[in-house]
């Protein structure tokens, strides 16, 4: 279902005035100045012969762009001539000037080619004529083959090899490290606590005695002890050192006066033993 504004825009396609070209003709001249070649434009079908140019050449186009109805000359807001390159895709669009009586002059120099021409080989050139402006339909005309001589080629830039694709990386990555055999891990347990079997062996024959160890004056420096310890095996387990030292510092302060209390009680209850 067409909108309102669909069916105003149709409208005005339908009763939109039609452009034409009058005394459209093209010539090929060399740089002494004859004509090589001149030929009028037929509006009906392409120019059936290809039109080629020498490095010296010069092509010229002349056409004045009038109303179809009334004959008299129009200034379209765009008119371009598309030169495209069916083998490689390339387009180049070369604007026009029109004056406001509609006359139009075009010349291709191949001493000076304009920049907007695409890169040439030896395939032809299709060359047409674009023209739009309001209140007129859109013109367009194929109007010949062209033949250029052959672009010359790019130079590298000396940077482009930085901009080409580099090789894919594959990263090798070191097998799984195995686990050593269960007797071998075994062996070094027993080795790392050997000291502290040492250590309770020792205690035992001596037998020491603590019996203040746990009183509610030491008891806190003997938690703090503990603590250090459990947060030793929290970092081998899964804490980071930065974490480590953070809870270390604060229990540090915790450890620093407990233990300042601890000692005073030991001092105090030997100066009391003492009396």
């Amino acid at each position: 279902m067409f909108s309102f504004a669909s069916l105003l825009l149709l409208a005005a396609a339908v009763n939109a005035s039609v452009l034409t070209l009058h005394s459209p003709r093209f010539s090929v001249t060399s740089s002494g100045g004859p004509h090589l070649r001149s030929e009028p434009i037929s509006l009906v079908h392409k120019t059936p012969e290809p039109v080629t140019l020498s490095p010296t050449d010069m092509l010229k186009l002349t056409f004045q762009v009038i109303d179809a109805d009334s004959g008299k000359g129009v200034q379209p807001q765009q008119t371009f001539l598309r030169f495209y390159d069916e083998e490689s895709g390339e387009e180049g669009i070369q604007p026009i000037r029109v004056t406001s009586g509609g006359k139009a002059k075009f010349e291709l120099n191949m001493a000076k080619v304009p920049p907007s021409l695409p890169a040439t080989s030896k395939a032809a050139l299709k060359v047409s004529l674009i023209i739009g402006t309001p209140n007129y339909s859109p013109f367009k005309i194929s109007l010949f083959d062209l033949f250029l001589p052959p672009s010359h080629p790019v130079t590298p830039h000396p940077d482009e090899a930085s901009f080409h694709p580099l090789p894919f990386i594959e990263h090798t990555f070191r097998p799984e490290p195995t686990q050593p055999p269960r007797p071998i891990s075994a062996f070094f347990v027993g080795l790392v606590l050997s000291p502290w079997i040492v250590l309770l062996g020792l205690w035992v024959q001596i037998s020491p005695r603590v019996p203040r160890l746990f009183s509610a004056k030491i008891l806190p420096f003997t938690a703090t002890l503990g603590a250090f310890e459990v947060l030793l095996l929290w970092y081998w387990v899964d804490l980071k050192l930065g974490e480590v030292l953070l809870y270390g510092g604060i229990l540090g302060v915790v450890m620093l006066f407990s233990g300042k209390y601890a000692l005073a009680s030991i001092s105090e209850r030997r100066l009391g033993s003492q009396k």
